[in-house]
Order: structure tokens, then sequence, then C-alpha cells
């Protein structure tokens, strides 16, 4: 069985073993994530200094958003410079992954006819919320896997899924060094999911169990970094110090300094597990694009071989 934080792909990609996802129903899901430009013409004026609109003569479509009929409107106020401008700051509030990318589909999504894209169905992005269960197999192997929130009020409902867990599958954001968590607008979201992962891994329950780390939203953190307007340093001064370890490897074209953040904040996290780690349980750490299914296609192939050896070990039989 496998405890699983944060979103797993085989929720939007299908089944590993090549079954399709349920799509039937998902056009007013995706639609639903346009008024995410709300959200944005909400913290213009909660900001610190706050953000105005370019044009002021625009002031009338924000309140037009709140009904369901707003796409004209949605539309004018995504080219409006002041409403870019908090984009920009969306880090300092909170706003879905997806937004940008919706909202510059805004014609197609608009349609009434539109049927979503395989792309449209990865980027979507839902909390979890509760527990998720899903079984599945893959060549002959079941799989028993429960998806668990890592929202602060979500931890509570994780106890009943420790019985006989054989693999914890921990997902975090990487992009999100210079965000802040949605319970209180304060605490940065990477040191947060750092704190959790501590727990977790010094978790007397979980002393056996080892830890599969996926290290998710690569791309927008190479996005981020070489955009150069949030530094990593500026939330993490230990960035400056840090040197990329001899092993580390990068993937062909990648820029040197994506490289070095992302093994920076993959080092960070080993820190945790090998300052305390007894030799009961180990950290496998993997670098994922959830949008990239051929990245998650190898990750997953990965995973499940280090899961059947965590199984048989588990049973003695290794």
């Amino acid at each position: 069985m496998l405890l699983t934080w944060g979103p797993i792909t085989e929720r939007w990609t299908g089944e590993p073993n090549g079954t399709e996802p349920d799509d039937s129903s998902p056009g007013p899901y995706i639609g639903s994530r346009v008024p995410s430009e709300m959200t944005v013409a909400q913290a213009m004026s909660t900001l610190k200094p706050p953000v105005s609109l370019a044009n002021p003569e625009d002031q009338f479509r924000i309140e037009y958003i709140k009904s369901i009929e707003f796409f004209d409107h949605a539309k004018k106020l995504w080219d409006d410079e002041g409403v870019k401008a908090c984009f920009e700051r969306s880090n300092e509030y909170q706003l879905i992954d997806c937004a940008q990318y919706f909202l510059d589909r805004i014609d197609s999504v608009r349609q009434g006819d539109y049927t979503p894209t395989d792309q449209d169905l990865l980027r979507c992005r839902v909390l979890t919320s509760g527990i998720f269960e899903t079984r599945f197999q893959v060549d002959k192997v079941n799989f028993h896997m429960f998806d668990v929130g890592g929202q602060r009020d979500e931890r509570r409902k994780w106890i009943q899924c420790f019985n006989d867990v054989t693999a914890i599958i921990f997902v975090v954001a990487s992009s999100s060094y210079n965000m802040v968590i949605r319970e209180d607008n304060n605490t940065n979201r990477l040191r947060e999911a750092l704190d959790l992962f501590r727990s977790i891994w010094n978790n007397r329950w979980l002393r056996t169990i080892s830890v599969i780390l996926f290290l998710n939203k690569q791309d927008m953190l190479a996005e981020k970094v070489l955009a150069g307007k949030s530094k990593i340093e500026d939330y993490f001064p230990e960035y400056s110090r840090y040197t990329i370890p001899n092993e580390a490897t990068p993937e062909p074209g990648e820029d040197p300094k994506v490289t070095r953040a992302k093994f920076f904040i993959r080092d960070e996290f080993l820190r945790i597990s090998t300052a305390s780690g007894d030799g009961r349980h180990y950290c496998y750490p993997h670098f994922t694009c959830a949008v990239d299914t051929e990245n998650i296609r190898r990750v997953f192939n990965d995973c499940r071989d280090i899961i059947q050896r965590m199984h048989l070990r588990q049973y003695e039989l290794l």
C-alpha cells in the first residue's frame, strides 16, 4: 500500500497500465479555472502597497466578473497592465498555478462545444481534500494507493492510513520557494513542506517506512529561476553558500542556474533524511513535472521497482 502526500498524476493521466482517464465532464470544471482572474482582481486592493488598474474605466469589469457571463470582461481585464502587474506578484497571495494557462485561452474555454485537450486536463489543479483511494495493476502487480491532502486541516486525517504502509510518496512543489501557504499568507510554502517532511520522517510510527520524494513543478521552477525576479537566496539565505554536488547531473541543455536551484532544494530534504537516518528507511528523490507525461512515466517505472523492493524487504524476502 502507498500513502501519498500531494496530487498524484494517475488522477490526471489515466492508470499506469494505459487505460484512459475519465474526461467525460471536465469542461465546466476547467471553465471555473478562469475566475482565477477574480482572485487577482481582489488581491489588487489587499496587497501592500496596493496595485491600481492602469485603466480606471475597467473598474466596473471587476464587479461584473462575479457573475457567470464574464468572459468578455475577463479577457479585457487580462489585457490590463495593472492586472498583469498584480499577477506578477501572485506569490504574495493564493492563486492556482494554472491561472495564466487558462486565462491565455479564454477564447477557447468559453466556447459551448469546448473539449479539453490532454494538456488542459493535466493543467487542472484540484486541492486534495479528504482521502482518495486508488487501486491499479502494473505488469500483474497490484498497487493500492491512498492520496491525502497536505494542507494543515487535512493532516489529522492521515492517521487512519498509517497501517500496513509500504512506502510514502511525498510531493512538493519545487517552485514554491517564494510563495506562502494558504492557511496564513505568512509562512513560506517550501519551508512548511520541509517542516512537514521532517515531522513525517521522524514520526515514530513511520521509522521503517521509506519515502519517495517527488520534487514536482520543475518546469515552473526553471521559469522562475531564469526570469530572475524572485531569487532563491532572498527566501533561503543559505542558497548563496550552496555548492552543487559533484554527482549532480543536469538534463541535456539545462541552464546551470536551474541545475543548481533544483539540487539545492533536493539537498534541503536529503539533509533532513540523512541527519536522522538509521538505515531502517530511506529517501528516494525524483525531479518531476506532472504536465510532462513522458517524465512521469519514467519516474513511475523507477518508483514501481523501488516499491516492489521495499515490499520484499518489508516481509524479509529480500
